[in-house]
């Protein structure tokens, strides 16, 4: 099946969802919901909570019942919860969940740019893309992508949300900044010197800690200008990609400027979730990917690498 009409779909039924997620998260967020499961030594990757399984099973659950075209897909998800069964275990179109994404800031209660996320993409690139930030202005915020649209603002809960987001005023390219703000995440406890290093090459690197809220809502706006991510998962970091190729920038592997797809991926143990290979640049300005790239290069592509060196 094509992806248009799947794209149309989840446009349709899964704003009105991810709403519903994001208030139950908001509440949820109130407890002691801290659960353990994931080893991978980082704090970011292996933060888990209760409201992440609980949003995948509604997520899931919405998938499963709105809509039978959604049974044709393959479902990603980060967690393991959820009537997954239903759905194929291959496809030739994914739908990738990331009930929570910014687990670690959502537990810790350390900032509000968490976000609830989906995609639908191809093994070549992403069709569909929409990310809730529950905690963002009054209401919560919304970003997304949509063929050749982006959409980027505040919920109104008075009102539909495939409404709201219809609404909100389209981003382009002659109205968007350029920012040099670039997020690094991934290098593990590299994660500092690596955007030291991005900053040394004339762009602004920012670290994990002191990002101001969500890369999504961020580099749409163009208060940040891309990423850098040491073997990104497949669940998030691919709604950045699809922003980046609307705005006219790219996703890149860093080694050798190729586009980034995901006909390769490793299934990371300690972490328990599927990662794309080596160093991936991300941004809608084709000079920064290129910077990103010089700068990357020859750093090492192995995510649990010993070497003390990039």
């Amino acid at each position: 099946m094509p992806p248009a009409p799947i794209a149309a779909a989840l446009a349709t039924h899964m704003p009105a969802v991810m709403r519903w997620a994001g208030a139950v998260a908001r509440r949820l967020r109130g407890f002691n919901i801290g659960l353990t499961g994931k080893t991978s030594g980082s704090a970011l990757t292996d933060a888990l909570t209760l409201a992440d399984l609980t949003l995948q099973e509604l997520l899931v659950a919405a998938l499963r019942d709105c809509d039978p075209i959604f049974r044709t897909c393959q479902i990603e998800a980060e967690e393991t919860t959820g009537d997954l069964a239903r759905f194929p275990e291959q496809a030739d179109l994914v739908i990738s969940l990331d009930p929570i994404d910014g687990t670690k800031q959502y537990r810790d209660k350390t900032g509000n740019g968490y976000a609830v996320m989906l995609h639908l993409r191809s093994r070549d690139t992403v069709h569909y893309s929409l990310a809730f930030v529950p905690e963002k202005g009054e209401h919560g915020w919304w970003v997304e992508a949509h063929g050749d649209r982006i959409v980027c603002g505040p919920d109104d809960p008075a009102r539909p949300a495939r409404d709201v987001l219809q609404s909100l005023t389209p981003i382009t390219t002659a109205t968007r900044p350029d920012s040099r703000q670039i997020y690094l995440i991934g290098f593990q406890q590299r994660d500092v010197a690596a955007a030291q290093a991005v900053s040394a090459a004339g762009l602004a690197g920012v670290a994990p800690d002191d990002m101001p809220g969500s890369i999504y809502e961020l580099l749409a706006r163009g208060e940040f200008g891309g990423s850098l991510i040491h073997s990104p998962n497949v669940y998030d970091f691919p709604v950045s990609l699809h922003l980046a190729r609307i705005l006219g920038g790219d996703a890149v592997w860093v080694h050798n400027g190729e586009p980034v797809h995901f006909r390769e991926t490793w299934l990371d143990d300690r972490a328990d979730m599927l990662r794309l290979p080596g160093i991936v640049a991300c941004s809608a300005n084709r000079e920064t990917l290129a910077t990103l790239c010089r700068v990357a290069k020859d750093w090492h592509r192995e995510r649990y690498h010993t070497q003390v060196e990039l």
